[in-house]
């Protein structure tokens, strides 16, 4: 687990306020002052939460003393905490780096949409649309399903086409600005693999492009 010090570091590394921390990792400004000024002896949930908003910011602890920014690497996470955090992170990536005059493209193909209300649970999925399309406006999201499937819950913020079933698979790919993502459902888990490459994202997203204008079918 992180000390404070590295806490404080790895703020200074992002150029983050003790709110920017607190906003990224769902806690109060007064509850990260407290931390850093010794005042407060944070759990594990907390930490957790600190963890993971500096993981989305591409910055990792070592040891008891060290941080750095990390760089073309793949991490994986498994089950509804690894899920949610993936869906925090494609949130925070397009709200980030997005803006109405280019807004960051988000790019699912092969998605079955009662998977990710199973794994995320309604709660969390439908505040994660919320927020998704409360700033649509920065971000560019086209989603593939397969023909026949009428299940949209992104339409508000999302456009949707649909590929034949012979070529679906629930195997899904999302792209979102310089991260390539896998998911992989299965019978009692999901596994889900970020790799942040920029070309192999952009690749991805070229790909996608050809599917959605020449195989992918109008809702």
């Amino acid at each position: 687990m992180p000390t404070i010090e590295q806490i404080r570091a790895a703020r200074a590394l992002v150029d983050w306020s003790q709110g920017d921390l607190a906003d990224h990792a769902g806690l109060s400004q007064t509850g990260i002052a407290r931390i850093e000024n010794g005042t407060n002896k944070p759990n594990s949930g907390t930490l957790t939460k600190i963890i993971s908003a500096f993981d989305s910011a591409d910055v990792e602890f070592i040891g008891e003393t060290g941080v750095k920014k990390k760089t073309g690497e793949v991490k994986t996470y498994f089950g509804t905490p690894g899920f949610n955090f993936f869906l925090d992170d494609v949130y925070r990536t397009a709200v980030k780096y997005g803006t109405p005059q280019k807004p960051v493209e988000i790019f699912l193909s092969n998605v079955v949409h009662e998977n990710w209300k199973k794994w995320a649970g309604l709660k969390k999925w439908e505040e994660h649309a919320k927020r998704m399309d409360k700033d649509k406006d920065v971000m560019d999201v086209r989603i593939i399903v397969k023909e026949g499937d009428t299940n949209f819950p992104a339409k508000s913020y999302a456009e949707y086409r649909c590929f034949p079933e012979n070529i679906f698979s629930e195997k899904s790919f999302y792209s979102y600005h310089d991260r390539l993502a896998f998911l992989n459902f299965k019978e009692g888990d999901v596994e889900i693999m970020i790799m942040r490459q920029p070309e192999f994202a952009e690749g991805y997203r070229n790909l996608f492009r050809i599917a959605w204008e020449k195989l992918a079918i109008n809702t």
